[in-house]
């Protein structure tokens, strides 16, 4: 794997994991409401469903747990509305995420975000860490098809950038990112979120690093 980090046009940043700390928010907020229905998932369980849509993951589990009384949409949404309530409350970016951003902007690269999470989850990070200025364009997976591992909300941001697939470089956390960007034909690197297990497949990734800040410091070097 390669240290140095290829010329590109854009960068394309996933959310959860990149930007803000929410892993273990969504973990909270999956144990809350799936207990609240009498569900006996505990946060270890989420590992499977990392990466995943919203939905996807609610299906995934509804179909191991077949829960009565409520469906699948009943509980994604009081998820979504749980996230909104712990994000609001303890927002704040990864080291090195603001420094990056800033960097990238004054260096005219263009910017997308391009994550699995819904909207109202965008709106409510972005807000929440300020950052909204930087962003040129934000794509959900909520209005794709598929959702990662499959490349459409990678290759929709590059479209809505008018920057070729091929141009741009992706910074993910999880091997369904990597694999969405990797499809999408862009170069990836991860920075690891560090409450998952390791996860050996990650090296499927073109570059690898431990914090937002070693990513700014190599591309420094390039740009």
């Amino acid at each position: 794997m390669k240290n140095e980090i290829s010329p590109f046009t854009a960068v394309l940043f996933d959310m959860d994991g990149v930007l803000i700390d929410s892993e273990p928010l969504w973990k909270i907020a999956m144990e809350e409401v799936f207990q609240s229905v009498g569900s006996q998932l505990t946060k270890q369980d989420f590992q499977k469903t990392v990466g995943l849509r919203l939905d996807e993951v609610v299906v995934y589990w509804h179909g191991h747990e077949g829960w009565k009384d409520v469906t699948p949409h009943e509980v994604e949404t009081q998820i979504v509305l749980r996230m909104v309530e712990l994000i609001k409350d303890n927002a704040a970016p990864l080291p090195g995420v603001v420094e990056t951003l800033q960097f990238l902007q004054e260096k005219k690269v263009k910017v997308g975000l391009a994550t699995s999470s819904y909207e109202i989850l965008i709106t409510t990070v972005l807000q929440a860490l300020a950052i909204e200025k930087y962003f040129q364009v934000c794509v959900s997976a909520e209005h794709e098809e598929f959702g990662k591992p499959h490349p459409a909300v990678y290759l929709t941001a590059a479209q809505r950038l008018n920057v070729p697939a091929t141009a741009c470089l992706v910074v993910e956390d999880s091997f369904n990112g990597v694999v969405s960007g990797k499809a999408a034909r862009m170069k990836v690197a991860c920075i690891p979120e560090k409450t998952h297990h390791p996860d050996h497949r990650l090296v499927a990734a073109d570059y690898m690093f431990e914090t937002m800040s070693d990513l700014l410091e190599n591309l420094k070097s390039m740009i």
